[in-house]
């Protein structure tokens, strides 16, 4: 993903070059640069998709009823409202400690703002889409079918937190660093325990979405 932006905003950057675009006019257009990410984002989900571990039918047809059980969607509820306290704690923790937390995602703000639509493609239906194939189809998965879940949550958990927030290349640095990896790692915990609990991916996508509609929603609002 990170590789196919690099690509996508260098040849944005050489097509403009060569329509006569100064260097000021390149770097204001965040649309285009929103735009290199979906298209990144969604290339990536389809390589992961891919390689994903495959499923029988009857394997399918069991995850889409489990979908529909109401004791799959009390997780879904348990997971997002967990999500939200938690990060409600670390929130009221670092603002205690005078601990700036800047998620990486949120340094586009203004982007996010002028391009609500593409956000919520985003933010909705691409990164969960990539991130839960990743995450917990792939690198959980494999686990748990090898007789390892906790260790599936707990691998797949930090490598979600250090997608979100690389060292050397996030935002954030020290302690803000630290405290956004916990968040991001309890949300892939959670994520996690939806899949394990519900047998279903499409729950933990269900949770991973509604989790991030309310994020945008926050951010759309506080605008």
């Amino acid at each position: 993903m990170a590789a196919l932006s690099l690509l996508g905003t260098a040849l944005w950057g050489f097509a403009q070059g060569l329509v006569g675009s100064n260097f000021a006019q390149i770097g204001a257009d965040s649309g285009a640069m929103i735009v290199v990410s979906l298209i990144a984002t969604a290339a990536s989900a389809l390589l992961v998709y891919y390689f994903r571990r495959r499923s029988s039918a009857a394997e399918r047809a069991a995850s889409w009823r489990a979908l529909w059980r109401m004791s799959t969607w009390g997780w879904i509820a348990l997971a997002v409202i967990a999500c939200l306290t938690f990060n409600a704690l670390i929130g009221g923790f670092a603002q205690q400690r005078g601990i700036e937390m800047t998620p990486t995602n949120m340094v586009l703000g203004d982007a996010i703002r002028a391009y609500p639509v593409a956000l919520l493609i985003f933010a909705m239906g691409l990164a969960p889409a990539y991130e839960e194939l990743l995450f917990r189809r792939v690198l959980f998965g494999r686990l748990w079918a090898a007789g390892r879940p906790w260790l599936g949550l707990a691998l797949s958990s930090a490598a979600f937190a250090l997608l979100h927030e690389p060292p050397g290349l996030s935002a954030s640095h020290g302690w803000s660093m630290l405290l956004l990896w916990a968040v991001y790692g309890f949300m892939s915990l959670c994520f996690g325990w939806v899949y394990y609990r519900s047998g279903s991916l499409w729950a933990a996508y269900a949770a991973h979405a509604i989790n991030n509609l309310i994020a945008v929603a926050a951010v759309l609002a506080s605008s």
